[in-house]
């Protein structure tokens, strides 16, 4: 098919709306798919370190933390069928992304998200009436499946919906909800864990049906985004939508442009391999980095592993479920900060900063850790302030991350893909997300177990070439229309020459296979 030019807005243009009731409650429903990715990685980590569960699964780790005191701590819980049963949920969530990828395409971000409630229920009844490990392992290939499906639909979902002027606060909901899902998921590991007859742990893994609901019911409620509707054939009903989520009449210029992206979209047969075109470069660069920096923060290593790290670094139990609960707070608390500042400081200040801030607090933890267990891993008697100010700098480390990379690792890759190539960029984002949280959680134990207290180190490295990264390449998104995303590869230093268009926005299709 020749080349052809089609034209996608003057890359000036400011879309008249305002912040409705209406679009903030459907932002508001549609981010509790957050919930279910939350309230797994913050019920997961719990879990293992609960007794009861561990005699009943996993009993070789259980006699090797309560037997072997002459052994380093650094490697109490390294055990490969563990690691497995919580990682094994991020291989289903990356084989699910593909399917996820072409239903939210072809019928819409709603179905989307209502697959991945269904499946994320189905697992998490398989999980809390578990009598064997392979239904632990099963019930989390479910869990992983539905995770797959709404993290690919909700970041597009909430980008599409929101006013361009709100857009980075109503996105950031999604990892709000996340947040909230860890800290609902801590205090009911710290509650769970002292029920008489050691069963709470049933509890804390079939809780999850409570957030699979939610999401379920809501993807019911919830209407589809005019983008959606326009990707469909459904222009009147799309402009009647775009009114009532604005707020105003006067819709026609954006109307105008979102069918042009869509008529684009169309002529794009292949989207999967449109991806690797030139012209795609920035979007498909950014598509996989900035979700695997993200992980490489080391952040799920603190809110998987939070209760089994501290009492890695001498905490009792039921303290480094509290401990647990702690850094949750925190994690909340930091990302309503990004909410306020996400559209006034810009994404970059917020990148910047968190960079800078977790990189001084890994380094601090490391140190501390370092100096009291040294590379055998027996610390002796731990002082309570010593206890404190290891907490005290992962919660600095864990608010660095909540405002910065956390919301907008989802954020901007959300925001910067054209529609023709949006939800199959969308799948890369979420795929990368899960293998490298796949890779971390599978290995981080072992890591641990080998690498001691450098591992801080280890992901302080990354965090300083991610933090470099952003600096030279990633351009401001704040305030520029989703559709209008163009103009901003093309007056960047670097992108500009891989992005094709004329000083009037044209943007060219190039050849479609």
């Amino acid at each position: 098919m020749p080349a052809v030019g089609i034209v996608i807005g003057d890359g000036n243009r400011e879309y008249p709306g305002k912040l409705t009731l209406y679009v903030t409650m459907t932002c508001i429903v549609a981010a509790m798919g957050g919930l279910i990715f939350g309230y797994d990685i913050g019920i997961s980590g719990g879990v293992t370190t609960m007794d009861s569960f561990q005699k009943e699964f996993f009993p070789s780790v259980y006699e090797k933390q309560k037997n072997d005191q002459e052994s380093s701590k650094y490697c109490k819980f390294d055990s490969i069928p563990l690691t497995l049963f919580t990682s094994s949920l991020y291989l289903a969530a990356l084989c699910s992304c593909v399917v996820a990828s072409y239903v939210t395409r072809e019928f819409g971000r709603k179905l989307s998200m209502l697959l991945g409630g269904v499946l994320f229920c189905a697992g998490a009844l398989l999980n809390g009436f578990a009598t064997a490990v392979w239904m632990l392992i099963v019930g989390r290939l479910l869990l992983g499946f539905g995770i797959g499906f709404t993290n690919q639909s909700v970041p597009l979902y909430l980008s599409e919906m929101a006013p361009y002027k709100y857009r980075g606060a109503l996105n950031i909901g999604f990892q709000l909800s996340i947040t909230i899902g860890i800290l609902v998921a801590s205090v009911l590991n710290f509650f769970f864990s002292k029920i008489p007859g050691g069963w709470g742990w049933r509890l804390s893994l079939g809780g999850a049906v409570v957030p699979a609901l939610i999401i379920t019911v809501g993807s019911l409620i919830l209407p589809d985004t005019p983008n959606s509707m326009i990707e469909r054939g459904r222009f009147k009903q799309a402009e009647t939508k775009l009114r009532k989520i604005r707020g105003v009449d006067d819709v026609e210029d954006e109307m105008n442009d979102l069918i042009a992206a869509s008529e684009a979209s169309k002529l794009v047969e292949h989207p999967w391999r449109n991806l690797l075109q030139r012209k795609y470069r920035p979007h498909l660069t950014m598509a996989i980095l900035i979700p695997s920096f993200q992980q490489l923060t080391g952040i799920n290593v603190i809110m998987f592993y939070a209760p089994v790290l501290f009492q890695t670094i001498g905490f009792a139990n039921d303290a480094a479920l509290m401990s647990a609960v702690v850094t949750g707070l925190v994690n909340v608390g930091a990302t309503v900060v990004s909410i306020y500042g996400v559209d006034k400081w810009g994404r970059r200040f917020l990148f910047l900063e968190g960079g800078l801030q977790m990189l001084i607090s890994q380094v601090a933890v490391a140190a501390a850790i370092g100096a009291k267990f040294g590379v055998d891993g027996n610390p002796g008697v731990l002082p309570k302030w010593y206890a404190i100010v290891v907490v005290l700098f992962i919660c600095i480390y864990v608010a660095a991350f909540a405002w910065s990379w956390g919301p907008l690792g989802w954020l901007v890759p959300s925001e910067i893909f054209p529609l023709e190539i949006r939800s199959a960029a969308q799948s890369v984002t979420v795929s990368m997300n899960m293998i490298f949280t796949f890779i971390i959680a599978q290995v981080f134990l072992m890591m641990l177990c080998h690498m001691k207290f450098g591992l801080f180190i280890f992901f302080a490295f990354f965090v300083a070439l991610m933090s470099v990264f952003i600096y030279v390449f990633l351009p401001e998104t704040r305030g520029v229309p989703i559709e209008e995303m163009n103009q901003v590869w093309r007056s960047h230093w670097y992108w500009s020459r891989f992005v094709e268009g004329d000083e009037n926005g044209r943007v060219e299709m190039g050849k479609v296979h």
